[in-house]
């Protein structure tokens, strides 16, 4: 005779106050408990790796001030410019490099920005490239001519 050979063949018991437990709440009855709340946001903040602001050169300077002068000065056209600038990190020390392309609204000399058509605000200081499409300089050469 095995040990519990006298109840093995009883039906299975069913409250009759209680209604059953659906089967998601029988599940997370066995959900994995995490003691540290926040710890594993706390690694993967700690394993975010963000990069250091390059220094330019004075040359890399002047070459982005005159791109951004031209910008200014040909601001009618509505260039269609990609940019490389840094954005810091609001959490730690350091940042990361992002890239736009879009159409230039306005250059703000007072703030020292450039602001696009989507009202998206760029300062001088974190660009590290300007460029434009060749159909830049092809519609300023056709405004070129038409002024003479």
């Amino acid at each position: 005779m095995n040990k519990y050979d006298d109840i093995i063949d009883l039906p299975h018991h069913v409250s009759k106050t209680r209604k059953p437990m659906s089967l998601y709440n029988r599940a997370a009855q066995f959900a994995p408990f995490a003691a540290l709340t926040g710890y594993d946001d706390a690694i993967e903040e700690t394993a975010r790796l963000t990069e250091t602001k390059v220094e330019l050169s004075d040359e890399l300077k002047n070459d982005l001030n005159q791109k951004i002068n031209f910008i200014k000065n040909n601001i009618k056209v509505h260039p269609e410019i990609t940019i490389k600038y840094f954005v810091r990190d609001n959490k730690k020390s350091g940042g990361i490099y992002k890239s736009l392309t879009s159409i230039i609204k306005k250059v703000d000399n007072f703030n020292k920005c450039l602001i696009f058509a989507d009202n998206t605000n760029v300062y001088f200081d974190d660009i590290i490239s300007i460029t434009w499409q060749s159909d830049f300089n092809k519609i300023l050469l056709d405004n070129e001519k038409n002024n003479e």
